[in-house]
């Protein structure tokens, strides 16, 4: 019997109180259901110890360094030479998270603004892929994007995707990356789904961001790495391919961009 396709956990937050407390459990449950991968991410730098930390506990468990553009404001003294040290750890295979979030507005625009372009500078140094927080600010998170390729590549994944159709396409064409979230399984979500059954199948990346968004049938609950089932089975749906297919397809797709992260973990130990 073919053993099923290996299933990846591309955005979570290990460190975060509402999973630490049965973090053990946690993993394992993960483990239990496929899941052979999981960054855990960054929101505060001056919090980087305790997730790298949790990155160094477990073989399958990696990491990224970053201010959350929510945290900018605090962060505002943290360099892109701060990034690029502290990403030299091995198990440190992203940048960010960072971006624009003009639904909360916890750290003024220009703020965020500029803290986002330190953390693609970083991503540009490292070749580590940026990753990236967009909420309701669609048309500057394009425009930034845009201008900073210009100045050379870099790589990057919008992650958990609740943008418009504008922002996907402009993102891919870039070379960028997009990721799913349970708001995929939500029942008002159809014009999201859409986006994710035409996006093209080498740009498509799912995560739980738990312990938010669990998605559909955990509705309401604490999410968890495990519950990434769910997105996989909605995206193939969407996509009209099956399960194992969409789960090939996205685990192949974070290795191309994650590409410090392991095939196989006994050859890196």
């Amino acid at each position: 019997m073919q053993a099923p396709p290996m299933l990846v956990d591309s955005h979570c937050h290990l460190d975060f109180p509402d999973l630490a407390a049965d973090l053990d459990d946690v993993v394992a449950r993960a483990r239990a259901a496929g899941i052979a991968r999981m960054v855990t991410i960054s929101t505060r730098v001056r919090g980087f110890d305790a997730v790298r930390a949790i990155a160094e506990r477990f073989d399958d468990v990696f990491c990224s360094v970053g201010t959350h553009c929510h945290h900018a404001a605090e962060e505002d003294d943290v360099t892109t030479d701060d990034l690029v040290r502290l990403a030299e750890h091995p198990k440190v295979v992203a940048i960010g998270e960072a971006g624009l979030d003009y639904h909360y507005d916890f750290s003024p625009r220009a703020v965020q603004e500029a803290s986002f372009r330190r953390h693609i500078e970083a991503a540009r140094i490292t070749k580590l892929p940026l990753v990236i927080h967009a909420r309701e600010a669609d048309a500057d998170t394009a425009a930034i994007l845009e201008q900073e390729m210009g100045q050379g590549p870099f790589p990057a994944l919008l992650h958990c995707f609740t943008g418009g159709a504008e922002l996907a396409r402009r993102a891919v064409a870039l070379g960028h990356y997009v990721s799913f979230s349970g708001v995929l399984t939500f029942k008002k979500t159809d014009e999201l789904r859409a986006i994710a059954a035409e996006l093209p199948a080498d740009r498509i990346l799912v995560e739980t961001d738990s312990p938010y968004l669990a998605p559909g049938k955990w509705r309401g609950k604490r999410n968890e790495p495990g519950f990434i089932v769910e997105t996989v089975r909605v995206l193939a749906a969407a996509r009209g391919i099956s399960p194992d297919a969409a789960a090939a397809l996205t685990t192949e797709n974070f290795f191309r961009l994650f590409s410090r992260v392991p095939r196989d973990l006994r050859a890196a130990s």
